[in-house]
């Protein structure tokens, strides 16, 4: 089997409102989405999406992925989509670094290999763990009650993990924090996100002031030496997100004891075929995961949805559902959607989404 074909295509997504994290000092409200088709010579195709959730939030963008992929796409063709680790590595020889450029073409790549095999690619990933996984909500940073009703709001869609986005100053977070923590329900969890946006002693300052039970804080600080240096002063759990982008960084929150949790954004690590490896070390290494994507529709939340599925309950915490923050879907009626809460992953072969070519639009590059 041979790529023949790589189209790519430009969607732009509109959030249902405006979305504000990282204390309010980042603010979206649209997302700048791009989805691949490969293409191959046994009439064998498959789609993969990528979406940096705007320009802001990480060392990503849109427009990068489609400038990364006029790179990479000509020296695919020819090759067998479904030798995975190669097509990775011939992808980083090409352009080192930039992982998120290359996530939507591993994802094709693992769609092709299970329409391929009659199987769905969390079997493919090692096998599906029996009991869906849980949506947790995207609660923008608001004021205390704004943000407990926005959680109701997910309850009423039978949410029970909540990411709650703090991060504005200490009083205000301190606050928040209480504000959810004592109307928190029985067997809920809440992560109190704060998206990089604490210095230390702010983070020392809020954690230490607050008593929260089954919560943790997610990416208190921009950097993991910043976490590190919270991590000593604080008894919380803590879950590195943004700091986790390379097997490299997973290795050293291990060995130096940051975190107990890590969120693995498909996008930002650079396909499944990399998270995978981060999937592994976790379980052998006892770390808790939370699997997500850094944006998207249908298809990438479904992308997710294998993945996390893969991952026995125990150790994988939540996954997030960015689709119902959009306004326009690309798949409808496909894929990966909320149930009382929770994702399961379609039993089609391959991901299960094949998005509307009317819905996207005409391809802004092919390469053949």
């Amino acid at each position: 089997m041979k790529i023949t074909r790589i189209s790519v295509f430009h969607k732009d997504f509109d959030l249902s409102h405006p979305y504000y994290l990282s204390g309010g000092r980042l603010k979206f409200e649209r997302i700048d989405s791009t989805f691949v088709k490969i293409e191959t010579d046994e009439s064998v195709h498959g789609w993969g999406e990528a979406c940096p959730w705007g320009v802001t939030y990480l060392p990503a963008h849109g427009k990068g992925i489609r400038a990364g992929l006029e790179e990479i796409a000509p020296g695919l063709i020819g090759k067998d989509p479904r030798q995975l680790d190669r097509i990775n590595r011939l992808m980083d020889v090409t352009l080192p670094g930039h992982p998120y450029v290359k996530s939507a073409v591993d994802i094709a790549c693992w769609d092709i290999l299970g329409k391929v095999t009659n199987m769905p690619v969390c079997d493919l990933l090692g096998g599906r763990e029996p009991a869906p996984v849980p949506i947790a909500s995207s609660i923008s940073t608001g004021t205390p009650e704004e943000m407990l009703d926005n959680i109701q709001s997910y309850r009423d869609k039978g949410y029970r993990v909540h990411s709650a986005k703090v991060g504005a100053d200490v009083d205000l977070d301190i606050s928040r924090i209480r504000h959810m923590s004592t109307h928190q329900l029985d067997g809920e969890k809440i992560f109190y996100d704060v998206n990089r946006a604490w210095l230390p002693r702010e983070a020392i300052a809020v954690m230490n002031a607050v008593d929260v039970t089954n919560s943790w804080f997610e990416q208190p600080c921009e950097t993991l030496d910043e976490i590190a240096m919270v991590r000593a002063r604080t008894t919380q759990p803590i879950c590195v997100d943004e700091g986790l982008h390379t097997f490299t960084d997973l290795t050293r929150i291990h060995r130096d004891q940051i975190a107990e949790l890590v969120n693995i954004k498909i996008n930002r690590v650079g396909g499944l075929t990399k998270a995978r490896r981060l999937r592994d070390y976790c379980l052998g290494a006892g770390i808790s995961m939370l699997i997500m994507d850094t944006g998207g529709s249908v298809l990438a939340d479904t992308s997710t949805a294998h993945f996390a599925q893969s991952i026995p309950a125990v150790s994988c915490l939540g996954t997030w559902s960015c689709q119902e923050m959009l306004t326009v879907d690309p798949a409808p009626e496909q894929g990966a959607r909320n149930i009382d809460g929770c994702f399961t992953a379609p039993d089609q072969p391959g991901i299960g989404v094949e998005p509307d070519i009317k819905i996207l639009g005409d391809a802004v590059a092919i390469y053949e």
